[in-house]
């Protein structure tokens, strides 16, 4: 079993440390979706300082932008999990964005990223996180919760599973409403 924490003030450290000093991957800090691709190229210049700093203002500002995973007190897990509005490049996008009537609905909730170190893969650890996500979601108001995850036919790179996989979505409950172009989905749980 593991603990499902939201990140708050008090576990910036923790998450800072999880992350190192690559920022996950690639000096993201898991700002990706959350900025426009000029902003984000900004910020993983000087190794990712602008994006580090861009999600420590979140979570000081006490938005809580996901959550960690832990076992026996030590960080193993990250997924971002908030509401969709906070991803811009979710609203932006032709392919997986929502309808312009709904997009600042505040009550649909978004799964946009995972982070799970190669030694914590295949031990369960996103489907956890996943269930952390449907219970954060639920417990702020949400009334929905989206993912975005590929349609992975056979092994596939880690990068290119960062938005999570069909499958462990579909084990979730939640329900394929819009298959775009190419491998992404959109997925929904209503809550």
């Amino acid at each position: 079993m593991l603990e499902i924490h939201p990140v708050t003030p008090e576990r910036w450290e923790e998450l800072a440390a999880f992350f190192g000093p690559s920022g996950a991957f690639s000096h993201c800090w898991c700002t990706w979706w959350r900025q426009t691709a000029a902003e984000f190229s900004s910020g993983i210049e000087a190794d990712g300082a602008g994006n580090r700093a861009l999600m420590r203002q979140i979570v000081e500002a006490g938005s809580e932008p996901g959550l960690l995973a832990y076992r026996d007190g030590k960080a193993v897990g990250w997924v971002s999990v908030a509401p969709r509005p906070q991803y811009g490049r979710i609203l932006r996008s032709r392919r997986i964005g929502p309808d312009p009537e709904e997009a600042a609905d505040e009550r649909v909730w978004s799964v946009v990223c995972f982070w799970i170190p190669r030694s914590e893969r295949g031990k369960g650890v996103a489907t956890e996180l996943v269930d952390g996500a449907v219970a954060q979601a639920r417990e702020r108001g949400a009334r929905a919760l989206e993912a975005y995850p590929v349609e992975a036919g056979g092994r596939q790179p880690a990068a290119n599973l960062f938005t999570g996989t069909l499958a462990m979505f579909q084990r979730a409950g939640f329900k394929e409403v819009d298959r775009p172009r190419g491998a992404q989905l959109v997925m929904r749980l209503e809550l």
